[in-house]
């Protein structure tokens, strides 16, 4: 019997990993995921995965799961941080044990795959997607220690075989930040952040992980970055009116002034200070949501390893509602 390859995936309990985990099974790998002990495994029960609740502090630990790796995923990261500090140690310090143990464990690796976000480059300025020459200008914490993971990856890779793939917006089912958009609309309300005309690249979980895997089984990828995204931009009035189709709902729509963004953003920032508990949205979640462009081409990965966007706005709506409906989120 031919031996599986295996795929070591961090972040398999969260969103984006989970669908990656369904994918690798599906593709016939024995995965292993690393986990913590506080890990909600509900997306992950039942699976044919091996389970290592090391975390990715532990070198000695990691060695065992990273030993004779095939491809690692690297899809865990740190969004949400009181202080500055913590989203470097979730995104840059794990990174590095994760490289180094690897370029010690794993002699047979054929791929080191880095999820980045579209935050480490920043906003588009100037109306013109950015793409993967364009000059990084993260405006947030989050988005430096991106940047940061990403440029410790360049470093390794004389060493191992590294691909980075930059995501931007991502929805779909199992989903719980864009989640409260869903929630409230179906309550009959919708909220619109200023009052100029905000264009997004926002990108299906299952096209997401598609263009992760493909992107790690081509030769051409290795050494090479890429923004998988939506090839469409869209607009929030478009968002709106699919939502509305599929959810047969005609929201009362609520604009919230940018200073009145900032305003909230500021107090919540300052009770989770006194809670001592990360706030979804705080002043630098205020300055990425008030941008006028989060749009990105992905024409480097379509001519690179023939990606493409096969779920449209309108098709995953609908999947990731019926799915909340289903699960009694919504």
């Amino acid at each position: 019997m031919e031996n599986k390859l295996i795929a070591v995936v961090t972040g398999g309990t969260g969103f984006v990993g989970s669908h990656l985990v369904d994918l690798l099974i599906s593709e016939g790998f024995k995965v292993r995921c690393i986990t913590r002990k506080t890990s909600d495994l509900r997306w992950l029960n039942g699976k044919k995965v091996e389970i290592y609740d090391c975390g990715l502090f532990d070198k000695e630990k990691l060695k065992d799961v990273l030993n004779n790796a095939d491809y690692i995923y690297h899809v865990a990261g740190v969004v949400k941080s009181i202080k500055p500090e913590g989203y470097f140690k979730g995104n840059v310090e794990t990174t590095k044990n994760l490289l180094d143990v690897a370029v010690e464990v794993s002699p047979n690796l054929k791929r080191f795959v880095v999820i980045s976000s579209q935050t480490a480059t920043g906003p588009s300025l100037d109306e013109i997607p950015v793409n993967e020459k364009s000059e990084c200008r993260p405006i947030t914490t989050y988005g430096r220690s991106k940047l940061e993971e990403e440029k410790l990856a360049n470093s390794y890779m004389d060493k191992i075989p590294i691909t980075i793939c930059r995501a931007p917006a991502v929805y779909g089912e199992r989903d719980t930040e864009i989640l409260i958009y869903f929630k409230t609309f179906n309550k009959g309300v919708t909220t619109k952040i200023g009052f100029d005309q905000k264009k997004v690249s926002l990108i299906h979980v299952i096209d997401l992980v598609n263009g992760i895997y493909k992107s790690s089984i081509s030769e051409k990828a290795k050494g090479e970055t890429y923004f998988i995204s939506s090839e469409k931009f869209y607009n929030w009035d478009e968002i709106g009116k699919v939502t509305s189709k599929v959810l047969n709902k005609k929201p009362i729509s609520i604009k919230f002034p940018h200073f009145m963004v900032f305003t909230i953003a500021a107090i919540s920032q300052f009770v989770s200070f006194l809670s001592n508990k990360a706030a979804t949205l705080n002043i630098e979640k205020a300055k990425d949501i008030t941008q006028k462009n989060w749009i990105c081409d992905t024409s480097k990965a379509i001519k690179d390893f023939d990606y493409k966007q096969n779920i449209s706005i309108e098709k995953g709506i609908k999947q990731t509602c019926d799915w909340y409906n289903e699960m009694k989120w919504i």
